[in-house]
Formats: structure tokens, sequence, C-alpha cells
């Protein structure tokens, strides 16, 4: 019986291992599947991203100006693109077509270079000496793409910097941000009207030139209008954001369900708030001043969305420069930079789109975050301390007199205090079984009836900094970037913090 069954298999095993094989082949065809075993999970892309390619009603075509002879950086860019690029083509492939051009190359029918076009576009232009068989030969590189949908077009920086040679961090930074700049502009392409986005007033926001980068920066991609709380009956639902930010003035219980209702008819909130009163202008004249609770009555509302904002500061060793004055006489100071533990400095943690790659962003007289169970919602730290923090309760002493000396390390044993949080999912209203009638009047003064809930997938962000997304103002540059210390301004200290691309980042 075995000699039969010997007989069997190598007569018939190397059919069977053959249709084994046709079997694997033919699955292999028409399901395609990708195991991302990265860490940061590279290759697997978002939800949202997904969603908008899976919803593309017409070809969309992407032009890489990366094919070539380049140095070993710029081909490890070019495939990098390609493998990105055929993870998207993935979702869509009827609709999604890319291709790879030397920008060097004639524009079929033009008698015009790629390389003409792509500067009009304002593409960064980067000189390179490469060898080539006849020897050294000059070269351009762009790199950059092109993306076409529906008769309009956006350029996609591939690589920020302008150097010829590509660092391995830098190469890092291009590969874990290529999602996020293909997405961005294609977004803009597939929908080209503006979202329009509410700059709350009425609460004693700031309304000067301490907001012009904001503006300035949110109007490229948002129609940004100012929306006063307190006099209008309701938040429109044409708004898709309600931007507050820094205000110092309590909320009524009117202006809450003002907010709460937009957020249960699907709007989305953006908190930049400070819990407690704390200003470096208070330190001006006098070396030390007490920190004590705005009572912005905000507590109960944030509470029930899944989070509280403490009355507290957070300390860190990880922190932006301020000058003191260490000697010399009252009418001749002498300064020195010092590190202020009141300005954090938070690193990027990557856990998230909103801040992965964008570098350290500062903070002044920031409160910590508690989270607060609530059914339904996920939590997403943005910003955190570094793992030498600590935190200080209200009424908080502020002085001067502590960067006389250096602080000592024993106190900072906190780590990772959340200052910055990302709410998602189904959220329940504050005023559910407790609706007064004159709450109910001013809802159908408004058009609208009461919801009890909003519909899933919901967002909130909220960050306990009122400060972060202001600007200094310099008396001979006028505003400044915010995210610039008017301080450290011209010193060896000056650094350009990533405030913006985080505001960019969760808009």
């Amino acid at each position: 019986m075995k000699k039969i069954r010997a007989i069997w298999l190598s007569k018939y095993g190397w059919l069977l291992l053959l249709a084994v094989l046709v079997v694997i082949n033919y699955i292999g065809s028409v399901v395609h599947a990708r195991f991302d075993l990265t860490r940061e999970k590279r290759y697997t892309l978002s939800r949202a991203t997904k969603d908008l390619l899976s919803g593309l009603e017409d070809e969309l075509q992407i032009d890489v100006f990366l094919k070539g002879e380049f140095p070993a950086g710029f081909r490890k860019l070019a495939n990098s693109t390609e493998e990105f690029l055929r993870l998207i083509k993935d979702r869509n492939g009827a609709n999604i077509h890319y291709r790879f051009i030397s920008p060097q190359d004639e524009i079929p029918g033009t008698g015009r270079s790629y390389e003409d076009t792509l500067r009009k576009l304002g593409a960064n232009e980067i000189n390179l000496t490469v060898q080539v068989k006849a020897g050294e030969e000059n070269r351009r590189v762009f790199p950059v793409a092109l993306v076409s949908y529906k008769g309009r077009q956006a350029l996609v920086n591939l690589y920020e910097g302008g150097k010829r040679m590509i660092t391995p961090l830098e190469m890092n930074s291009a590969e874990a941000l290529m999602e996020y700049q293909f997405i961005k502009n294609l977004d803009r392409l597939v929908h080209p009207e503006k979202p329009l986005v509410a700059y709350s007033t009425g609460n004693g926001e700031p309304a000067d030139y301490r907001t012009y980068d904001l503006q300035q920066s949110l109007r490229k991609d948002y129609e940004l209008f100012t929306f006063n709380l307190q006099s209008q009956q309701s938040i429109p639902d044409t708004f898709k954001v309600l931007l507050v930010v820094k205000p110092s003035q309590s909320f009524t219980e009117t202006e809450k369900l003002k907010i709460d209702q937009f957020v249960m008819r699907g709007g989305k909130l953006l908190f930049f708030i400070d819990n407690l009163f704390a200003e470096q202008d208070s330190l001006r004249f006098k070396p030390e001043t007490v920190a004590f609770d705005r009572d912005l009555n905000l507590t109960d509302l944030l509470f029930r969305y899944g989070l509280r904002i403490n009355t507290d500061l957070v300390m860190d060793l990880q922190c932006d420069f301020m000058p003191f004055a260490v000697g010399g006489s009252a009418g001749n100071p002498q300064f020195e930079f010092l590190k202020w533990n009141y300005y954090p400095l938070f690193e990027s943690k990557g856990n998230h789109t909103i801040n992965k790659n964008i570098g350290l962003v500062a903070g002044r007289f920031v409160n910590s975050i508690d989270t607060i169970a609530a059914p339904g919602i996920q939590r997403t730290v943005l910003l955190s301390s570094s793992s030498d923090s600590r935190t200080i309760s209200t009424p908080a002493l502020i002085s001067l007199n502590e960067n006389r000396n250096l602080p000592g390390d024993v106190n900072f044993r906190q780590s990772h205090i959340p200052v910055a949080m990302l709410l998602e999912g189904r959220f329940t209203s504050l005023f559910r079984n407790r609706l007064t009638r004159a709450l109910a009047d001013t809802l159908a003064a408004g058009g609208h009836s009461f919801t009890e809930s909003s519909t899933p997938g919901n967002k909130i962000i909220v960050v306990a900094d009122g400060d972060m997304v202001l600007n200094d103002i310099s008396p001979s540059e006028g505003p400044l970037p915010m995210g610039r210390n008017f301080f450290t301004a011209g010193s060896q200290y000056e650094y350009q913090f990533a405030n913006r691309d985080f505001l960019l980042n969760c808009m």
C-alpha cells in the first residue's frame, strides 16, 4: 500500500502542486493586501484618505517629476513616492493614474519643457551635479508632483528642503508626511469651495493684531468670519468649525446652549483656552504675580464631552528662554537668557496625523487636561509635556526669582501631562433632561429644535493654552509669526516653533 501511495505521489504530486500555485496566483490577482509592520503604520492609509479616494468621480492624474539619474537620497524619495502611489491606486484603480516624468522632457505639442511650467507654479528647484558615463553633468531636480482632477491642478511638495543631500532624518520626515501632503492637495481639488469657519467673539476673545497670523494663515484655505456668540441667536450650520481662542469672560447658559447644539447638529469645535489668568505683562512692573481662575463657566460643558481643563499651570524643564535681569543697576540692568519653565515646549509624539512630524510647539502658561469617562467618545492626546515636568495648583504664585537659580530637577517628576486633546464620537448634549423653557425658546428663536446627541464621528479639539495661536508684536517688524518669541528675537535663542503647523493640522 505504501509503495502504491509513493508511486501515485511521484506521478501526480507535481500536478497537485501546480494546481495549488495556479489557485494562489489567481487569488493574488484578484485580492490585493499589504501588511504594514512599521511602528508608525506608514503604509496604512487613514480612514479619511480611503473615503476621499473611494469617492473620486473622475480620473485623477498624478505626475511625479523624479525620473532620471539622481543621488541616492532623491532615488529613495522616488521609490517611496511610487510605493505610496501604488497604495492609493489599490483604493480606486479605475480612476487613479500616475507616471514619473523627467522635468527636462518636452510637454507634447508645446515645444516647452515641464520645468518651465513647474517654475511658474512655484516649485522648488535644486541644482545637482551627478555622475554619468561621460563624467559629471549638471541636473535640476524638482521634488514635486502635479495632481490634476476635473481640470484643476495642485502642486505637491515631496521634499521641503533645498539641500542637495537628503539626510535620513529628512527622508523619514518626507515619507511620514507624504499621505498628508497628497491628500491635503487632493481634498482642495475635490472640494474647491472654502469651508466656513466662525471665530467666536463676545466673551473677551482677542480681536487685535495678536490674531494677525491666525487670520492670514486660515484665510488661504478657509472663509473666516467673526461671530458674536453673545448677540446672535444661534450658530448657523453653514459654519463647519467654531474657533474659540482665549476667552476672558464667563459664558452664560444661553451661550453654552448655542455651542452645544452646534455640536449636536454636526458642527466641530476648536478651543484654545486659558483656564487661569496668567499673563507675562503682569511681571513687567513687579517680580511676582498670582495666577487665578478666570471662571469661564465651561467646566460642565467640557466635562460632558469627555475632559476637564484643570486650574493649574504646567512647568517643564523643556522650555523656551526669557531675558532676566541678573545684575547691574536699576538704570542699567544686566540681562541673561534663562529657561522659563512656564513657557513649555511640546515635542510631537507622532500618534496622530495632526501632530505627526511638526516639530516643537510653544506654549505659555499652559493648563493640564484630565480625561473624563464619556460613553462612545475616543480620546487622543495631541500635545503633552516632556518627561521632566510638574504642575502647580491655583492660586499659583509666579515669581521671576525662580529663575535666579536653576530649578531643581527633583521637583520635575511628572511626565507626559496632557495639554491638548482630540475627542471623537457621538457627543451627548449637556442640556439633555435639563432644558428649561427659556432655553427652549432661545432655540426656537434661532430656528432649531433641541437635539440630544450628535451624529457619530463628530470631533472636538481642546487645547489648554489660549496663547498658542496668537502672535507677538514687534515695534519694528509689526506682527510676528505665531510660535516666535518676541523676547528672544535677534538673539541666539530665537526659533520659529511649529504653532502654525499645529493649528492648520487641527483645522
